[in-house]
């Protein structure tokens, strides 16, 4: 436990990478399938993760994150994407190792909950892909290596150079490689007693 703590605690936006460094195939794919492990409601699984890895694409994202040098340094760009119509396909994929009666269940909630419903779809595919962008830093230190939360892009811009489809969203980025240089001092948090509260406001 004190290992996961300890990463938590040292975790910090890394905005300088080594752009000679290259993550291994085998660990990139280990990195992104306990990203996987994120929780999502009803089991849907509706992130995705695309891993730009393209020079030329690269450049042209950079052109629309105002010039961030992680951009291109960063030995992986993974663009995470919110896959806003994922209740509608197939939903009962999503719980094929559960018992029939169970499985059936579970199709009928999904589609009662998300059907007709735009914005429960988009919100809860963002908090689906937040909570999955975390658990891909952690994976990712927990393999020697740092991480960059992104979101200092236009997002149309940035949509219409890697085709999104029309029924996703554009979350965030995470730009994850080795860090070079010395991070700028931290700056700070405040204290546990403005943010956490009980029972009431």
């Amino acid at each position: 436990m004190n290992e996961i703590l300890d990463t938590m605690l040292a975790r910090r936006a890394t905005k300088r990478f080594d752009a000679a460094h290259k993550i291994p195939d085998e660990t990139l794919a280990a990195i992104l399938h306990a990203a996987r492990t994120a929780p999502t409601a009803f089991n849907l699984q509706n992130w995705r993760f695309l891993v730009v890895r393209d020079p030329v694409i690269r450049a042209a994202i950079k052109e629309v994150a105002w010039h961030q040098p992680q951009i291109e340094e960063c030995s992986a760009l993974i663009v995470l994407c919110a896959d806003m119509h994922a209740y509608a396909k197939d939903p009962g994929r999503y719980w094929k190792d559960a018992p029939e009666d169970m499985r059936e269940k579970y199709v009928t909630m999904i589609t009662q909950y998300y059907e007709n419903n735009p914005a429960m779809q988009r919100d809860e595919a963002f908090r689906s892909a937040g909570m999955a962008a975390y658990a891909l830093m952690m994976a990712a230190a927990a393999h020697g290596y740092d991480t960059c939360p992104m979101d200092g892009f236009d997002f149309e811009q940035v949509a219409d150079i890697i085709r999104l489809p029309k029924d996703h969203a554009l979350v965030m980025f995470v730009a994850v490689g080795k860090g070079t240089g010395a991070l700028p001092p931290h700056g700070g948090r405040i204290p546990d007693a403005d943010i956490v509260a009980y029972d009431r406001f």
